[in-house]
């Protein structure tokens, strides 16, 4: 487990990224371990927020050119390419190498399939830093200042030199099966980042208690569960969730409460159907939000005027010349 710290958002840090990160990169997910810990679990398919650990980190480097998953295949809400070490259960390196091999990028993110609270900034983050630096590779460390070598960004060359040497050392033995990833970690330039939200990792049932219970802490429960909402709905859209949210509470308090679900929805029916992104959205919002106002301005007018002050019918209204009309 990686010392977890409830303070900050995933990706934060301490200091202003330095820059835009590259404009391509691949990523390699570790998701074939035993998980002892965990009793033997399938621990990438335990959800938390909903979503299975496996689908939250695949969320997370949703940028990548090409994402392999070293594991048994299985079903995913991202399209993935598979890899598996030979023989399965080899260790971090043999998985890495089997991962490696399907990747083209000059760099390439490597993470575990256990961080619950890994997010796009932070893949984001490493790769800026990496890419402004001359080390061989950045990765974060956790509250206690440990490295953590299967969350990070790396230079691809550097990965497949020392891999390489490493087999080379072992040719006659079991090549990279059974070594530790400090084997490698060891002999490259690495640069640190602090992060100890986005370097938490499940190992233990108590880890998942943990992260099940983060995410529906106040500041973070909503966008947790808009992000699931969206995963579930196969929804790639960033929408201003501050605007709907007026948008509903104006919808509530100007015509009624039931009004609020509704009047999003059919916010998001009508982007839809124009073929928009966030733009769209904004603009149905906008109108629906000012419907909303003139209902509450009709309304306050209602409640101001005296029962006994009110015309039968409208000032501009003509008489009814109807036949029938007494």
């Amino acid at each position: 487990m990686t010392a977890y710290e409830p303070s900050g958002d995933p990706g934060a840090g301490t200091d202003p990224a330095p820059g835009p990160a590259p404009a391509g990169y691949d990523a390699v997910v570790l998701a074939g371990g035993a998980a002892r810990r965990l009793g033997g679990a399938d621990k990438p398919g335990l959800r938390v927020g909903g979503r299975a650990l496996l689908d939250r980190v695949l969320a997370a480097c949703a940028g990548a050119r090409t994402t392999v998953v070293v594991a048994d295949p299985r079903p995913t809400a991202r399209p993935v390419t598979w890899a598996r070490e030979d023989p399965p259960g080899g260790g971090p390196l043999a998985a890495l190498a089997a991962g490696l091999r399907h990747t083209t990028a000059e760099h390439v993110v490597l993470v575990s399939a256990d961080l619950p609270f890994l997010a796009g900034p932070t893949v984001g983050r490493l790769l800026s830093v990496l890419a402004a630096s001359d080390a061989d590779g950045v990765l974060l460390t956790d509250a206690d200042g440990r490295d953590q070598p299967l969350v990070a960004a790396y230079r691809a060359s550097a990965l497949r030199r020392e891999l390489a040497a490493l087999a080379r050392d072992r040719a006659d033995r079991e090549g990279l099966t059974g070594l530790p990833l400090r084997r490698l970690t060891g002999a490259l330039r690495l640069t640190r980042v602090p992060d100890a939200v986005a370097s938490f990792d499940c190992d233990t049932w108590d880890d998942i208690a943990t992260a099940r219970a983060r995410i529906r802490e106040h500041g973070h429960v909503l966008d947790e569960w808009i992000t699931a909402a969206k995963d579930e709905l196969g929804i790639d859209l960033d929408v201003d969730t501050g605007v709907l949210l007026d948008l509903a509470r104006d919808a509530a308090h100007g015509v009624a409460r039931p009004a609020a679900p509704l009047t999003t929805f059919l916010v998001g029916y009508a982007a839809g159907r124009a073929q928009g992104g966030p733009e769209a959205v904004a603009e149905a919002a906008r109108k629906a939000a000012a419907l909303a106002q003139r209902w509450a301005e009709e309304a306050a007018e209602a409640e101001s005027t005296p029962a006994a002050g009110k015309p039968d019918v409208a000032p501009d209204a003509t008489p009814d010349t109807r036949p029938d009309a007494r």
